[in-house]
């Protein structure tokens, strides 16, 4: 990336921008919502999905770089949020936004991002901006859009600047729903939408909603469970009170070692009461902090739908070595150097050897990092859906 004061000159024609806390001020046409927002730059690698990907509340108060240079190609429509609530709060794009060209749409992403409050910047050199985070971290920043171009620099450099960041930050309070929920969405179909949960269906599966993506729960459904919803700060006898057969632990947004304060506590009298568990990304970090290991913040962190993570340690069997090819998007892991004796690390990232999956000795308890409700593979990671419904 080259000096930051390289990039102060605003060029002819420009209506956005992005403004690093270091006062870089990376220049583009803006799109999307009018207005500035502030939070962490990341990149994310899919070529597909950035509906899903900017609906996904745990990318609340982040700032997403899509690496895939032309979005916009399907468009936007009501059936592929991944949630109502926060999620990301801008995005920075290669190219002008395309057409939509798939029989699915209902709007042109650009119309869609500007009624869903998000900004948009287009025309940046994203190979840039992603070789930038990868070599000094993701950083703090404000992306703005201004249609008349007009921008008070000082002023965003400042607010980036004065920005906390997401470590220390609990965003999992701010994305969960307000009340329990009987979750009634089921699986969706070409040509058919989304099905109906069977509300006699057995076994009960109590998912706490740390900032959950909705096709979790329609996976979990698809598997055969009857699922209830509840807030973040869900007690331990409150959930238990629902006669739960198993509980889920969501993913989410945030440092899990901020909302492992209330978090953890809870969890920890489940493993302690032998509810069996089953955790996603933050639900992962949660459930390890309860077994006594601690998160630490990544450089970089993994945001993607082509992940390697390779089945390791025991209880495999025959498919012991075989790789999932997953989604994820985390940035923060789980220190494997600090798992106790009886935590059993069983997935590993072939990226870069971070802790993907755990399972508790002599507990009906096991999480991983990645998403196996994205499809990825496209279908690698979904046994984990019937692993956990089928053994409660």
């Amino acid at each position: 990336m080259a000096d930051p004061a390289s990039f102060r000159a605003q060029p002819s024609g420009a209506t956005g921008c992005l403004v690093l806390a270091d006062g870089t001020v990376i220049w583009g046409r803006g799109f999307g919502a009018v207005g500035s927002a502030v939070g962490e730059v990341c990149f994310n690698t899919a070529m597909t999905g950035y509906q899903e990907v900017m609906t996904d509340p745990s990318y609340a108060a982040q700032i997403v770089t899509f690496t895939f240079p032309h979005i916009g190609n399907v468009g936007a429509n009501p059936e592929d949020f991944e949630s109502r609530v926060e999620g990301a709060v801008g995005c920075v794009v290669r190219e002008d936004v395309t057409e939509p060209s798939n029989f699915r749409s209902t709007e042109r992403f650009v119309e869609w991002m500007a009624k869903a409050g998000k900004i948009g910047l287009s025309g940046v050199d994203t190979r840039a901006l992603t070789r930038r985070i990868r070599q000094s971290g993701a950083p703090n920043a404000v992306i703005a859009h201004a249609p008349d171009g007009k921008f008070d620099i000082p002023a965003l450099i400042a607010r980036a600047q004065g920005w906390a960041g997401l470590e220390g930050m609990d965003l999992a309070i701010r994305v969960t729903r307000d009340s329990q929920e009987s979750w009634e969405g089921g699986y969706w179909r070409l040509g058919h939408g989304y099905g109906r949960a069977a509300r006699d269906a057995t076994p009960h599966v109590v998912a706490v909603d740390y900032g959950a993506k909705d096709n979790i729960f329609r996976n979990l459904v698809k598997a055969g469970a009857r699922v209830t919803v509840v807030p973040v700060k869900t007690s331990f006898d409150e959930i238990m009170a629902l006669a739960p057969d198993g509980v889920f632990l969501s993913n989410g947004p945030g440092d899990p070692a901020a909302t492992g304060e209330y978090a953890v506590p809870v969890i920890a009298a489940l493993l302690e009461a032998d509810v069996p568990l089953f955790g996603i990304c933050l639900g992962h970090q949660l459930l390890a902090l309860a077994a006594g290991a601690k998160t630490i913040k990544m450089h970089q962190g993994h945001r993607g739908a082509n992940h390697p993570v390779q089945r390791v340690g025991e209880g495999w069997g025959e498919t012991s070595g075989l790789v999932e090819i997953t989604s994820m998007n985390h940035g923060f892991a789980v220190d494997v150097d600090t798992l106790p004796e009886n935590v059993e690390q069983t997935h590993v990232s072939l990226f870069d050897g971070t802790n993907c999956g755990i399972a508790i000795k002599g507990k009906r308890a096991f999480a991983v990092q990645y998403h196996p409700e994205a499809s990825p593979g496209p279908q690698d990671s979904f046994y984990l859906f019937s692993k956990f419904v089928g053994g409660l």
